[in-house]
């Protein structure tokens, strides 16, 4: 009983002490918070249960742990010691600082800090103060390799010494970066410039200290040939490392006029009601597009095309009404479509488009149609389709085994903190689409849209392939247009009407075959009729008997 009693009460004494804390943190709050630090938008997230499912273990550190969320896991505790070491050559390195200073100076933060990440952090302010000091410091160090432009960043990874094995200090880096990356794993880039700063003799210089840093670290890690311009970072600009590398990467979209801009490139008008599958439009759209194609004149229009089109017409409805022609009225016109109608993208208006709907033939398919592929070097908003030249444009991207955790995490940061056109998201959609096996991949590394330093092209495929998974997508104009433009080329080709057709009205259908076999069964009856009134065998053996003679 007094067992009982004694756990209850240390248990309620738990909870006092945690409601304390929380009051502590709420005053010191009210207290120290000024205008500017209103301001501090959140920037560490959770990653989203829907991506977290798919691949727990690209979303949460497997080697060491960076802040909060995931700082007291059991499994992350053998990194702490390589930490401490290198905490312990930060505290060399400072000036006339104490370490015990720079924590001091961290808990007086402690609000700015805690404002930065969305969870409730259970901590301390200067268990907090602590775990950031050590976190920064480290952070700092492995930054350090990315000033010099030697491309042998892991050679000389903190806490890497005892390593001898040039594979093993390799393998610990790339662990150390795919750390680095996540989402959950960020801390604030202020604390590691606010170190530095403690090393260094002047504000400025420490500042271009981490500026070379980032610029180097950016150049490693971004997929994307996005460095050219970027010859300083504004190391004030950044929450965190992934929002760095999520802005390289991703630029700023205008959101405005996205339906008009998708649909504004459709040139033959159409009506707003629906049709059965006989209407006689289906034959008129084949006209319409091939005049469209020779001449943009009104009035030639207007003076051939529109009594042409009532000629073609009138006859058409009458025989598509027929018995038996019915059937086939529908695959006919189809065939004649010319694939400007307008598409599932079109018809969608404002609403967010599924994943489902994001329907794209693949590189394969696209390569026999006839488009071609072409590599850029800039950002995404070099994507588009040129369909005079039946080209589609698409950035340069190097994929290695770190790739796919920074492509991960990128899409999960865009889902928790964009509140417009998620672009890298629909990026990675527009190529799960066009990516179905690794012979896509094969020709996109032959056309050098990708860089492949994984084994082979199967990873690559099942890579993008994986990333399937998401939430409800945005509308992105320019990325929906490009969507929209290879679609409607892919299905004018005659040569993919005519497979369509025939798999989808030939092998597919019953009721076409059944049609068919029908209509020689009723030729051979009327055949055999035909014979037994009119004697066909006499006539054939006739005809057989005056070539034989002729030829003796």
């Amino acid at each position: 009983m007094a067992s009982q009693y004694s756990s209850i009460t240390s248990s309620d004494d738990s909870l006092l002490f945690d409601e304390r804390r929380w009051v502590i943190q709420i005053r010191n709050t009210f207290d120290e918070q000024d205008e500017e630090d209103v301001r501090i938008p959140v920037s560490v997230f959770s990653v989203p249960k829907t991506l977290l499912s798919t691949k727990p273990e690209a979303y949460t550190p497997q080697l060491f742990a960076l802040g909060p969320y995931h700082h007291l896991h059991p499994h992350l505790y053998e990194m702490e010691r390589n930490k401490l070491a290198t905490v312990k050559r930060t505290q060399k390195r400072l000036q006339t600082l104490k370490l015990e200073q720079a924590v001091e100076h961290f808990m007086k933060k402690e609000h700015k800090i805690r404002s930065h990440y969305h969870r409730h952090l259970d901590l301390s302010g200067e268990t907090l103060a602590w775990m950031m000091v050590i976190d920064a410091s480290f952070l700092l160090e492995f930054l350090r390799n990315y000033a010099d432009a030697d491309g042998k960043a892991f050679k000389k990874v903190p806490s890497m010494s005892h390593m001898e094995d040039a594979a093993r200090m390799k393998l610990a880096y790339n662990s150390i970066l795919r750390d680095i990356v996540m989402l959950e794993n960020q801390i604030p880039l202020n604390l590691v410039r606010k170190i530095l700063r403690f090393q260094s003799t002047s504000n400025e210089i420490a500042d271009s200290q981490l500026s070379t840093m980032l610029i180097g670290f950016v150049k490693e890690v971004s997929p994307f040939k996005v460095m050219d311009n970027l010859s300083s970072i504004d190391t004030k600009r950044y929450a965190h490392l992934l929002q760095l590398l999520y802005s390289v990467v991703v630029p700023k979209v205008k959101e405005e006029s996205e339906t008009n801009e998708i649909e504004d490139h459709v040139d033959v008008p159409q009506s707003n009601g629906e049709k059965p599958p006989t209407d006689p439009s289906y034959v008129k759209k084949l006209f319409n597009s091939v005049w469209s194609s020779a001449s943009d004149s009104n009035i030639v229009k207007v003076l051939i095309i529109k009594p042409f089109k009532f000629i073609v017409k009138v006859p058409w409805k009458i025989i598509s009404h027929l018995p038996g022609i019915s059937i086939l009225a529908a695959p006919i016109g189809n065939l004649f479509i010319s694939g400007d109608g307008k598409s599932k993208d079109e018809q969608s208006g404002d609403r967010p488009p599924l994943v489902e709907e994001i329907m794209v033939p693949s590189v394969t398919e696209l390569t026999r149609a006839g488009v071609k592929f072409s590599p850029t070097s800039g950002d995404l908003t070099t994507i588009a389709f040129d369909v005079k030249a039946a080209t589609l444009h698409l950035p340069t991207v190097s994929l290695d085994i770190n790739t796919e955790v920074l492509l991960r995490n990128l899409v999960a940061y865009e889902m928790s903190v964009e509140s417009g056109p998620m672009v890298f998201t629909r990026y990675t959609e527009l190529i799960n689409g066009i990516i179905d096996t690794e012979k896509d991949v094969k020709l996109l590394r032959q056309k050098g849209i990708i860089l492949n330093r994984m084994k082979n092209d199967e990873e690559v495929a099942k890579l993008w392939n994986g990333m399937s998974k998401s939430v409800s997508l945005t509308k992105v104009a320019f990325i929906d247009k490009v969507l929209v433009d290879v679609n409607k080329f892919y299905d004018s080709r005659w040569s993919v009407k005519s497979r369509k057709f025939g798999k989808t009205y030939m092998i597919g259908s019953w009721q076409i075959l059944t049609f068919l076999a029908t209509g020689l069964l009723l030729l051979l009856t009327c055949v055999q009729a035909f014979c037994s009134v009119y004697g066909c065998g006499k006539h054939l053996s006739a005809i057989a008997d005056k070539n034989a003679g002729g030829g003796s």
